[in-house]
């Protein structure tokens, strides 16, 4: 037992030994490890700090040579190119150089991913334009006195759409159809999501080329490069980006009504920017559930208002360089359907071919049954329910300045009176 007792207590003062002031190897070890840890956490954030010091006094040394070498002017055209920031262009970036020099413009991947049936039926648009009333510009007041030659020569010039008539597959109409949890009427949807957010702010200026859209904004940058050939599909400035809504629907047919915030950039180099933004398109198709067949199609930029059309232009070469601001009005700048899709190609039931369309022949007749909507909403609901998706704060009804009067009255409740140049829910006015 003696034997037991004098074994043991080796292994209590082991226990103990650290309350009486004596360091085991064991707890050397783990200082050693923690004081390592404590070094290891204060160098990342010194270390990071020095890459970053590093990479932006790097690329200010890059912009110092860069303005010695191309002058303010250049420097401004070579931003408008370089589109990362980083004083370097790939050969991404320099491809609407190539372009314009040589004049060719080499297929580009789109990088949308649709089937087209060889097969499929086929729809032609025409595209119809009315000049910008100069006269509307309020620089016109005074006869543009101040305004350079330059700065309007892309709006001077822009008298027609750039393609008068194309044809589209119906199958390309797909991207309009809503999406499976909006599949109800008076649904609306984000067609193109915007990305602007109190963080990002608003996009560049200094752009001449619209960057390769992707996805649903292929379609959408197809039928707004029948008007301009440097369409935007993403605004600049909120609200930015595509809605749409289910205004009817039965069976086998949707009525889809939609309103995107795009804009064009009228000028190229040399001369500077100049963005032309109507205050919106909007449309509908009407088109079956499968994207087979498309009855409808229209889109414009509704001309109800004096002013439908926001100008801005750049007056020096960097992107806090002096910006011109103007309004004015579009008589017209619309999209229409010719008539509803048709197939190039008629099968009979065993898939032999009975007809076909080509240049040699005249064109085939249909004959299209007329559609019943099951349900439906009204064309002001549809649009009101897409200004709510735009515009959040819609959500609280704004009313005329009698008809508020009378609202309060009735319920009691008093008047928050705004007084604005314009209105909120349009770019232009």
């Amino acid at each position: 037992m003696a034997a037991d007792v004098n074994n043991r207590i080796p292994e209590d003062e082991s226990r103990v030994s650290p309350q009486n002031g004596h360091q085991t190897p064991g707890s050397g070890r783990w200082m050693y490890r923690g004081v390592w840890t404590l070094v290891m956490v204060a160098a990342v954030p010194l270390l990071a700090f020095g890459i970053k010091y590093y990479q932006d006094s790097r690329l200010f040394r890059r912009h110092e040579e860069s303005v010695r070498a191309l002058g303010a002017e250049g420097l401004f055209l070579f931003s408008s190119l370089d589109t990362d920031h980083d004083l370097y262009l790939s050969p991404e970036e320099f491809k609407p150089i190539a372009e314009k020099l040589t004049g060719i413009s080499p297929p580009v991947d789109l990088e949308e991913e649709v089937i087209h049936d060889p097969n499929g039926e086929t729809l032609t648009l025409a595209a119809t334009m009315q000049p910008l009333l100069l006269n509307s510009m309020t620089k016109s007041k005074d006869g543009f006195l101040g305004v350079s030659h330059s700065s309007l020569s892309g709006l001077r010039s822009w008298k027609s759409p750039v393609v008068p008539s194309s044809s589209f597959s119906a199958s390309q109409f797909r991207v309009f159809l809503p999406p499976k949890n909006k599949a109800e009427v008076g649904d609306a949807w984000w067609l193109i999501p915007s990305e602007l957010n109190i963080f990002t702010g608003y996009l560049p200026n200094n752009r001449y080329h619209p960057p390769t859209p992707k996805g649903k904004e292929v379609f959408i940058h197809s039928l707004l490069g029948m008007f301009h050939p440097r369409p935007f599909v993403k605004s600049r400035f909120a609200p930015q980006g595509t809605v749409a809504c289910i205004r009817a629907s039965n069976d086998f047919y949707y009525d889809i009504v939609f309103r995107i915030h795009a804009e064009f950039q009228l000028n190229d180099v040399p001369d500077f920017p100049f963005w032309f933004t109507p205050g919106q398109f909007t449309g509908n198709v009407v088109l079956s559930k499968d994207a087979s067949h498309v009855r409808h199609f229209h889109l414009h930029v509704p001309n109800d208002r004096s002013l439908n059309v926001d100008m801005e232009w750049l007056y020096g070469a960097s992107e806090s360089s002096n910006m011109e601001v103007d309004i004015g009005y579009l008589p017209q700048l619309e999209l229409q359907s010719t008539g509803p899709s048709t197939p190039s190609i008629i099968t009979d039931e065993e898939g032999n071919i009975i007809d076909s369309r080509d240049g040699a022949t005249e064109p085939i007749q249909f004959i299209f049954e007329d559609i019943h909507w099951t349900s439906e909403i009204s064309q002001q609901e549809a649009a009101r329910r897409m200004e709510v998706t735009l515009y959040p704060f819609k959500k609280v009804p704004y009313l005329k300045f009698s008809e508020a009067f009378e609202r309060a009255e009735a319920e009691k409740k008093l008047v928050h009176s705004i007084l604005l140049w314009g209105a909120l829910d349009d770019q232009s006015c």
